[in-house]
């Protein structure tokens, strides 16, 4: 049977694109980077001394990938003058703006702005607030968007839960405390998303701990909101809550709790009231059931970006790397 990251590369190939690997100096990056174009499934842009990577890469074939050095590049100057014109208004100096685009993170994304590459990828050595705030200064949001949101997209091993033990989690990595408007707004990306990646009808759950008014609270209240507002938004969606885990999950306790619902016993998108919970959630998932975590993956942007742990392997990388892939296509 085909696994999720078989399915991306084969989903990427039909429509190569190309992406940027900002951390290019990094050996693990290196090592995706030739699994990557050995397989053909990406174009590649790395980021970083050209001396330094082909050094580091010795054995490895990654003569296909572009190597930029920022400083060295003909891009520079204008990708400097970009980002002075679009954040002069909050203090950017031209001189900043030349340091800053120096950063290979900045840089990167800029070549994601200007049409050079379609989509990023970082985070081996950088953390996920280095990774994301120049794409979101740079990028924005895409059309029609009022959020920028983080996914992971979960795989369970030996489970028929979700989508044969496929799942998307949202928000697990950026919005600590969405609002019911914005949590209907990640609900209906996630959505988005699993239907893109998976390539499944989305069962969308918003979680909480109360089943259909079986608790009352604010937080509680926030939830049904953002569901009713969800579904105002998408009303074509399989959406429901408020909805607790087991009944969103379990289908004998779904039609318990929630009797009338499309979704409960039956859910493969889960989103979660706030950071806590979903940070707190996808580990205990990919840590007690062993599953593939892939994400923090970003929904809403202009054009795709992704994180990656700094734990990664040179297998993650290759793995988010075709995921970023079908992103961008999805884009188009």
């Amino acid at each position: 049977m085909e696994t999720f990251v078989e399915k991306a590369k084969r989903l990427a190939k039909e429509n190569l694109k190309t992406i940027v690997l900002a951390e290019g100096e990094e050996i693990r990056v290196i090592k995706a980077a030739a699994t990557i174009l050995n397989e053909g499934f990406a174009k590649l842009i790395l980021v970083g001394n050209p001396d330094r990577i082909k050094e580091k890469a010795e054995g490895l074939d990654i003569s296909k990938a572009e190597i930029i050095d920022p400083e060295a590049s003909d891009k520079f100057d204008d990708f400097a003058n970009s980002f002075y014109e679009m954040r002069k208004a909050k203090g950017m100096t031209e001189e900043k703006a030349r340091e800053t685009m120096k950063n290979p993170l900045y840089f990167g994304v800029m070549l994601v702005k200007k049409g050079f590459a379609d989509g990023m990828v970082a985070g081996s050595i950088n953390s996920t607030a280095n990774v994301l705030r120049p794409s979101l200064q740079i990028l924005k949001t895409a059309p029609g968007t009022k959020v920028v949101s983080a996914f992971f997209l979960m795989v369970v091993p030996d489970c028929e839960l979700g989508e044969n033990g496929t799942f998307v989690f949202g928000d697990c990595g950026l919005n600590e405390y969405p609002t019911s408007e914005q949590l209907a707004e990640i609900a209906v990306s996630s959505a988005a998303s699993f239907k893109a990646l998976v390539g499944a009808e989305p069962k969308v759950a918003m979680l909480s701990y109360s089943t259909y008014d079986s608790a009352k609270s604010e937080h509680v209240d926030k939830v049904k909101e953002a569901t009713k507002l969800a579904k105002e938004i998408a009303p074509e969606l399989k959406l429901d809550g408020e909805l607790q885990l087991d009944a969103a999950l379990i289908p004998e306790i779904g039609k318990l709790k929630a009797p009338q619902s499309t979704v409960a016993g039956e859910a493969n998108v889960l989103i979660f009231p706030n950071l806590d919970a979903g940070n707190i959630g996808y580990k205990l998932v990919q840590r007690l059931a062993k599953a593939e975590a892939y994400g923090p993956l970003t929904q809403g942007m202009a054009k795709p970006v992704n994180d990656l742990s700094r734990g990664c392997s040179a297998e993650d990388i290759v793995g988010v790397v075709a995921i970023t892939c079908v992103q961008a296509q999805m884009q188009e």
